[in-house]
Parts: structure tokens; sequence; C-alpha cells
């Protein structure tokens, strides 16, 4: 089963965030609830959580780019 890791909306305000890095690569094993990537939005430094477990397939948005709330960010598989 494919599951889509998308950008989050950590608050009301945010419209763009940005990876700031990866925590893991593809092909490396998730578990629902774990960091996988950091994001810097215009009011702070989150990480991004895990939705789901399995296997990171594809990293969609590389480190430094920035993306609108919603965008695919990688797939989990």
């Amino acid at each position: 089963m494919t599951f889509e890791v998308k950008m989050p909306q950590y608050n009301m305000g945010m419209a763009v965030g940005t990876i700031t890095s990866w925590f893991k690569t593809e092909g490396d094993s998730v578990i629902e609830g774990e960091p996988i990537a950091e994001i810097e939005s215009e009011k702070a430094t989150n990480e991004l959580i895990a939705p789901y477990s399995g296997v990171l397939r594809k990293i969609l948005v590389e480190e430094g780019e920035s993306v609108d709330v919603g965008a695919l960010l990688a797939i989990i598989e």
C-alpha cells in the first residue's frame, strides 16, 4: 500500500514550509510517529512526523526547497 506524506500546516498563518533536513533516506524503514524530517516555517522549526509505518520509497522535495502547505513531500510504502 502506498501512502502520501504532505506538507503539514503547523499554525493557521503557515502557507509555505522549507525542508531543512531529512532524517531518513530513500529505502529506509520508518515507524509511524517517528521524526523523518525537519521543516522550517516563517514562525518556527518543527519535526515532520511519519504518518505511517513502512519504507520511505521516494523523497519528492529536497533539502532547502520550499513548498506550499499540502504539497506532496514523500511516498511511504
